[in-house]
């Protein structure tokens, strides 16, 4: 670890403190008051009863026999004011070696300055914890991006304003919960370590059991455990956790996210939508206290109703084709050659009907939209539609032009089940790593009954990146995934 001229000294206070007794970093403190309190009560405080402050220093204004210094914890700043006629000359003498950074506690009285300020007259003085390393420069911050992520806690001492949209992040997951818990639905958790990966189309990670000496899968969804939940009769649940994907990183894909799984009984994908509808607005009219938004210089309206597009008409309405769904894999891949879709050589059928709605729908979804009924050759756990079974009760949340949540009436017929699994294992041995494998036990629970269903997931960290304004998601995730120091450079010298 770097150490510098400014690490040495504060190693050296914090030795001369402990050798005159005085430890530096303490246990307890009891704090009567935050800054937000203080502020809020001072009518009733002013310059009567005693409060206990505490907090990081983030500015110091020394003046001889006395000082002006901010402490910020987290609910704002207050100013404190110490004086060495009043908190004597050994207590203001060992404030004297007090640095930007560390922790302290201060009590006294409340007043207001000329300026109008409110502050607290130090009677006081206890150091908590030793900052041994400088904090950010005061006018410039941390502003690398890279530096922001990796060392997330100096972002949040430095930036306010992170630590403010994370706060709004927690408040919008609080609205989603309690709106889902007022409505019944009951909270689960479902295994993160699972023998078969399933739930969505995406390549896990594989870890390994030492003492059953069996590979396991980091879960790509819980999708699969919450419906066998379903299976054993919970009518209506959600579960807001982890999934796993090894993929690339990207400003909206990070290999470890927060998803949240709805599923309710005797529901299809209209109820979905409806409810999707209700549960983001509350979200986004909770965090944000409108449900009209900016994000990225647009205005984003999430007043109910929002735009319904079936999958097929999106396409043709944005340009693409119209497309032959009982079309091959080679005539699909020679239109999309011919319209300049960037297909690879050995896409699968649903690959590149994946690619045709990419190239041409999405980037068109900036306000929020539903898109509907897409291909079954694209949607391996959704219910077909009775009156045409290429098309499946499937939906797709889009805002920002990008996805938001994906639902569908769940497939329920565990014959036609365990069909849609033996295609995606054909595609997984042909060499698409994110097809399913055959999950023999889940399509059990299906043979037990599965009462009619809908389901829902939402990318809660892609909802937060839309409250927040955040062009990226890794600044929604307090800790993204960051490739390690040494192999960025290995990667940049090769």
């Amino acid at each position: 670890m770097e150490k510098d001229e400014i690490y040495e000294q504060r190693l050296e206070k914090a030795a001369a403190l402990r050798r005159g007794g005085v430890q530096p970093y303490r246990n307890k403190y009891t704090r009567s008051h935050t800054s937000a309190e203080v502020a809020a009560q001072f009518d009733t405080l002013a310059e009567t009863q005693t409060v206990s402050v505490a907090g990081r220093i983030t500015a110091m204004r020394r003046m001889g026999k006395a000082s002006f210094f901010d402490i910020t914890d987290a609910h704002g700043r207050i100013q404190c004011y110490a004086k060495k006629n009043q908190v004597g000359d050994d207590a203001y003498e060992a404030f004297k070696t007090w640095d930007l950074g560390d922790i302290a506690g201060v009590s006294g009285k409340v007043f207001k300055t000329n300026t109008g300020e409110i502050t607290v007259l130090a009677e006081n003085l206890d150091l908590l914890t030793k900052s041994l390393r400088a904090l950010p420069e005061k006018y410039h911050g941390l502003k690398d991006t890279e530096q922001r992520y990796r060392r997330r806690y100096l972002d949040l001492i430095a930036n306010p304003e992170v630590r403010d949209g994370f706060r709004k992040r927690i408040m919008m997951i609080r609205a989603i919960r309690e709106r889902l818990q007022d409505k019944g639905f009951l909270e689960v958790e479902t295994p993160m370590m699972q023998a078969l990966p399933g739930g969505a189309l995406a390549r896990p990670f594989i870890t390994h059991h030492n003492a059953l000496d069996i590979d396991l899968y980091l879960r790509v969804a819980p999708e699969l455990y919450l419906k066998r939940l379903a299976v054993g009769g919970f009518e209506k649940i959600f579960e807001i956790n982890r999934n796993f994907r090894n993929e690339g990183i990207s400003t909206k894909h990070n290999p470890e996210f927060t998803m949240m799984e709805i599923y309710q009984a005797y529901a299809d994908y209209h109820d979905m939508m409806d409810l999707t509808e209700e549960i983001v607005t509350h979200a986004v009219e909770f965090s944000c206290g409108a449900t009209k938004i900016m994000y990225q210089g647009t205005e984003l309206d999430f007043t109910r109703p929002w735009r319904r597009l079936t999958w097929l008409g999106a396409v043709k309405e944005f340009g693409g084709p119209e497309l032959d769904l009982s079309a091959d894999r080679d005539s699909l891949f020679a239109l999309a050659r011919e319209l300049k879709i960037d297909v690879e050589s050995k896409a699968t059928k649903t690959a590149i009907l994946e690619k045709f709605f990419d190239h041409f729908v999405e980037p068109n979804l900036a306000q929020p939209t539903f898109v509907y009924d897409y291909p079954t050759e694209i949607s391996p756990l959704a219910r077909q539609r009775d009156d045409d079974p290429q098309l499946t009760e499937r939906f797709e949340f889009y805002a920002a032009t990008f996805e938001l949540a994906n639902a569908f009436s769940e497939l329920t017929d565990p014959v036609e089940q365990l069909r849609r699994f033996e295609y995606q294992q054909a595609n997984r041995d042909a060499g698409d790593e994110e097809a399913h494998a055959v999950d023999t036990d889940f399509v059990r629970a299906l043979e037990h009954g599965l009462a009619p269903t809908g389901g829902l997931g939402i990318g809660i960290d892609r909802l937060a990146m839309l409250v927040t304004d955040s062009a990226s998601i890794r600044d929604v995730i307090l800790f993204p995934l960051m490739k390690p120091k040494a192999k960025k450079e290995q990667d940049a010298q090769e």
